[in-house]
């Protein structure tokens, strides 16, 4: 697997397909690995786009400099990724905290980013995000059972429809339990707290790149109202909200998701 060396440690990545246009950088959001993309996203968007994905510091393959880190940390990760690829300037789609990473990414260097998609992401979390953040640490700092951990996530991430879908449910369950985090805990760990550290409202008044904000309407992780926010604050942004979708519309609604992605890359 190829990997990259930064300043401190070294970053998994892949690259898929050879198109022309301007490459597209997907960032992973909390908890999760860039496996997440191989399935429902790399295979349409690297038709179109150069695509690349990577695993976050201590992220499956990818080194663990050790220490606290914020999401400018992780933007900064980016940015020296996309130095050794000899990318100039990519598009930059990110969900959740990668949404939170894409944000400091435009905002730190500007440069490097052509268009930005923010996905099930907020500019600042609110009360009730700091509460559940801080529960999922202490669900995973106690060693709860995998089990209890995974239908959480499932009740924050997933539309009621899709919960009901059995045939759906019980291969997802059995993954999580067969897979577990693909990082260990106290990366998990930090993790949540970049997330609670991350604050870019004030500053995202600066940004003139062309923005999408996606948002599944069902979403109760990051519910809709963070997604207006977030756009409002946005100079150059546009916002869709999915219907039928939560928190995971990107699985949830894959075909009406990547064609509105990748129909705002070309527009």
């Amino acid at each position: 697997m190829p990997k990259a060396r930064l300043a401190t440690h070294q970053l998994h990545y892949e690259i898929h397909g050879d198109a022309d246009g301007t490459p597209l950088l997907l960032v992973m959001g909390l908890g999760g690995s860039s496996r997440g993309w191989q399935a429902l996203q790399v295979p349409e968007f690297s038709g179109q786009h150069r695509s690349v994905t990577y695993d976050h510091r201590g992220v499956g393959e990818s080194e663990d400099p050790g220490g606290a880190f914020s999401t400018a940390d992780l933007a900064d990760d980016a940015a020296q990724l996309l130095d050794v690829l000899g990318i100039a300037r990519a598009h930059v789609l990110g969900a959740f905290m990668g949404g939170m990473v894409a944000q400091e990414l435009a905002l730190r260097h500007p440069r490097r980013v052509e268009r930005l998609v923010l996905v099930g992401t907020y500019a600042r979390p609110d009360a009730k995000r700091r509460m559940l953040l801080e529960k999922w640490k202490e669900m995973v700092g106690h060693g709860l059972p995998l089990e209890i951990v995974a239908q959480e996530r499932m009740l924050w991430t997933l539309s009621d429809e899709t919960l009901e879908q059995t045939d759906l449910i019980d291969p997802m369950m059995q993954g999580f339990l067969r897979d577990r985090f693909p990082m260990p805990d106290d990366v998990f760990l930090r993790q949540c707290d970049a997330c609670l550290g991350h604050d870019a409202l004030a500053r995202l008044g600066s940004l003139r790149h062309p923005t999408l904000v996606v948002c599944g309407h069902e979403d109760l992780l990051t519910p809709p109202r963070l997604h207006r926010e977030l756009s409002a604050a946005l100079p150059e942004a546009q916002l869709v909200t999915i219907p039928g979708a939560a928190h995971l519309v990107m699985a949830e609604a894959t075909k009406r998701f990547n064609q509105t992605v990748l129909h705002f890359l070309e527009a």
